[in-house]
């Protein structure tokens, strides 16, 4: 029995561990565009060395993740993906008792590093709703829908509580896009909206008076320029500041004079935006539509509903980080704290994206079997 388990242990790291089998277009997107993130967190942390060592060390982290999750077998995702699920939920009870964070509650410190478990289910959710929408008939109906609602309202809750709003909305996000692919009827997909308006006056009497404060400054941030609207007014400046081709690199002023703040995380977009100006802003949106579009093409290669709903849901969830990051330097939306993908400085955050995508090399490599 022994031997019997020995064996199939070997040739399980011996699958994992051949010749990788990655889609080469969205490797070498994502190459460069961790690339351009090492570069511009090395001038928006103002030359500082050991930041960028340490985000490559996450790359090269994530990177090797990527490679390994890419020889797992879709089939074998799905079924490990309700004890994937339920670790990382159960990670998120463990966090609101034993948690750190300055003003919020969200990092467990492991002692060699600090541990963010809500980024898991930006991944462990779309994997979640796709396994259970896999053996059910589709499009689904209410029941399976309230299902996959209650699916994604724990953790989103839990996550919510911390307080980071902005992690739940992304993890609700990954959730719902799953549910939206799986061939929901307009009429559904309306009152389902509607409903979510409708909720949106009892979300604002539960919401914490830091946040009620990040939303109105949106509206009028010159009200409080010195305070709450100071984000945002900088954030314009800088992106503003760039004009058309930019400053060029390491000429930012925002950032070095300490105008801009959180310049290397959250507000890093307003720092590659004033010193390489629009035509790079431009360019570094088209990369992103690259990556976005290339997961979505591997979603509708995929041939079982499992491997189409978790690419097509990883693929959309990416592009709603892009969009509120973009939204929040902007001005156009609340400061909530989402990171710019694979540019912001940030481990957990990084690891698990690139984990994300070993997940869709996989469907990739396995899209021309019946699984």
């Amino acid at each position: 029995m022994i031997e019997a388990l020995y064996a199939r242990a070997r040739r399980f790291a011996r699958r994992l561990l051949s010749r990788p089998r990655i889609d080469l277009p969205l490797a070498l997107g994502l190459f460069v565009l961790a690339l351009t993130g090492l570069v511009t967190l090395y001038s928006a942390g103002d030359g500082n060395l050991a930041l960028v060592g340490g985000q490559a060390a996450r790359f090269v982290l994530g990177g090797a993740l990527l490679l390994v999750v890419s020889r797992i077998p879709p089939a074998v995702l799905r079924g490990w993906t309700p004890w994937l699920y339920a670790g990382s939920t159960a990670l998120l009870v463990v966090v609101a008792i034993l948690g750190e964070g300055r003003g919020s509650i969200r990092w467990l410190d492991l002692g060699f590093m600090r541990f963010q478990p809500s980024e898991l289910l930006k991944l462990t959710m779309p994997m979640m709703v796709a396994w259970y929408l896999h053996p059910r008939q589709l499009p689904p109906g209410w029941k399976d829908i309230v299902m996959v609602g209650l699916l994604i309202a724990i953790p989103a809750g839990l996550i919510a509580e911390q307080p980071d709003l902005g992690t739940a909305v992304l993890v609700t996000a990954a959730g719902a896009f799953a549910l939206f692919l799986s061939g929901m009827a307009w009429w559904r997909i309306g009152l389902l909206l509607g409903a979510v308006a409708g909720m949106i006056p009892v979300g604002w009497h539960f919401m914490h008076q830091y946040q009620r404060e990040r939303v109105l400054t949106l509206l009028n941030p010159e009200s409080d320029p010195l305070g709450n609207g100071w984000h945002i007014i900088q954030s314009q400046i800088a992106v503003g500041s760039g004009g058309v081709f930019g400053k060029g690199w390491l000429h930012s002023t925002q950032s070095r004079l300490d105008f801009l703040p959180e310049h290397t995380t959250d507000f890093i977009f307003a720092v590659f935006s004033e010193e390489f100006g629009l035509v790079g802003v431009a360019a570094l949106l088209a990369l992103y539509a690259f990556i976005i579009g290339r997961c979505l093409w591997i979603a509708m290669e995929a041939r079982d509903t499992y491997s189409r709903l978790l690419a097509g849901a990883i693929g959309m969830s990416f592009f709603v980080y892009v969009f509120v990051n973009g939204g929040m330097v902007a001005g156009m939306l609340p400061v909530v704290g989402v990171p710019l993908p694979l540019i912001s400085y940030g481990g957990t955050s990084a690891v698990s994206l690139l984990t994300g995508f070993g997940v869709l090399m996989s469907i990739h490599a396995n899209r021309k079997m019946h699984l």
